[in-house]
């Protein structure tokens, strides 16, 4: 059985490690991040970022037997939790839009208390995103231990760095919009996730998704807006 070459240094090997890793666990950012902005707490990206760990540090030394674990269970966990969470949103996000559409907000109304769930939900994603990256990364650990391992290190600071930039980005948009453009995302890759586990389809199907469940959840969300009398026009 052939060793890991440590020392040899593979561009090719560090640029698919890369790769892999900015895929995947910018997925998993986007989920994360999202269940953040809505909790307004850095709990789902520790969450998350606790997900990646578990897997992708015990794949640097158990290698290809981490292809072995049941993923399909995990991503119907996952899928059900973000469908939880995702309807819970959209109603959320009625609220929000019927409130905006007033221009004031009830005295009794709160935002909705964190869910522990929330970060179980977040520490799923991060397990399977970081899963999927880990099964093609034991296969380029044998190739090249070092450019595996810089092109992971790599790809992270890229998503971190595009995180932290969309967050800031995110922060500027009206609390409704942004319950609708995440409760959207949150019902995207629940849909994707429960499909993958029958039949394996391209990720690049969540954009399709997002695009009809966003215009799903913002008639959902405005629906009946007009029949409501606007305090400032009476």
């Amino acid at each position: 059985m052939q060793c890991c070459n440590v020392s040899y240094f593979d561009p090719a090997i560090f640029l698919a490690a890369t790769g892999i890793i900015v895929l995947e666990m910018s997925e998993a950012s986007a989920i994360s991040m999202s269940l953040a902005v809505d909790a307004k707490s850095n709990i789902p990206l520790l969450a998350a970022t606790l997900g990646v760990i578990t897997v992708l540090i015990p794949t640097a030394f158990i290698g290809s037997a981490i292809s072995l674990l049941p993923l399909i269970y995990v991503r119907l966990v996952s899928a059900t939790l973000l469908l939880y969470f995702a309807q819970r949103l959209a109603k959320s996000a009625k609220r929000s839009m019927k409130f905006q559409y007033l221009k004031s907000f009830p005295k009794s109304h709160k935002e909705e208390p964190s869910d522990s769930g929330v970060s179980l939900t977040a520490y799923t994603a991060g397990v399977i995103e970081a899963f999927e990256a880990a099964i093609v990364l034991v296969g380029l650990y044998p190739e090249s231990y070092s450019s595996t391992a810089y092109g992971i290190f790599l790809g992270i600071g890229i998503v971190i760095v595009f995180s932290i930039i969309l967050r800031s980005q995110i922060r500027k948009i009206k609390q409704a919009i942004m319950k609708v453009v995440v409760s959207s995302l949150l019902f995207s890759f629940s849909a994707f996730w429960y499909i993958e586990t029958v039949k394996p389809i391209e990720e690049i199907l969540i954009l399709p998704f997002f695009i009809i469940f966003f215009m799903i959840v913002y008639a959902f969300s405005t629906y009946g807006l007009k029949n409501l009398k606007n305090p400032e026009t009476s």
